[in-house]
């Protein structure tokens, strides 16, 4: 049997993907593995941010591992923010100040278009593989849904008449920047560990 690390602590994100896995794959989170400090994320890019934090698992705890990063990048205010999306409003992460600083940012604005990506890095056997997920969508002014977390309650999806932060999870896994990306990356292993 394959173990592998997904980079965090998440519970309810390890189950998740873990569902969706071949049985012949067993994810570790990083609280098993004994990796209990804050992961690092110095890079300019939500891709070199992927790469770094599983570089850091890798390196130092010698297993096959994946890593996420995600990012809203807002197209009137050139990608913002982008890589800096959970400190945007500054350290300690706030979300809630975070939300309030981008709807200052677009209040005169017309384009409201926005995306999601995220970017998962695998690290198997020395070997690294990038997955994009992106979700397209606007923001919108007024708060919407308690669900989820960050900017999902003004990020109307594409196509949809409802936030991220009104999805149930289910929905949200299945339309999700996250969800696509981690697609791709069970598809990938899947092929390789069959069960």
């Amino acid at each position: 049997m394959l173990e592998i690390c997904f980079a965090t602590n998440n519970q309810h994100k390890i189950k998740e993907v873990q569902a969706l896995l071949p049985l012949s794959i067993k994810l570790l989170s990083l609280e098993e593995i004994g990796c209990l400090q804050e992961l690092p994320e110095t890079q300019n890019t939500i891709e070199g941010n992927s790469r770094q934090k599983a570089e850091f698992v890798f390196n130092n705890y010698k297993l096959n591992c994946f890593a996420d990063d995600t990012g809203l990048e807002v197209q009137a205010l050139k990608g913002k923010p982008g890589v800096l999306s959970s400190r945007y409003a500054g350290i300690p992460a706030n979300p809630e100040k975070n939300i309030q600083k981008l709807l200052q940012e677009l209040r005169n604005e017309v384009n409201r278009k926005a995306r999601f990506k995220t970017v998962v890095t695998l690290l198997l056997n020395r070997n690294s593989k990038q997955f994009e997920g992106i979700l397209n969508g606007k923001i919108i002014d007024n708060l919407r849904g308690d669900n989820g977390f960050g900017y999902d309650p003004v990020f109307l999806p594409a196509g949809f008449e409802i936030t991220l932060g009104e999805m149930d999870s289910s929905l949200k896994n299945k339309v999700s920047h996250r969800g696509i990306a981690i697609g791709k990356l069970i598809s990938f292993l899947s092929n390789i560990f069959p069960s």
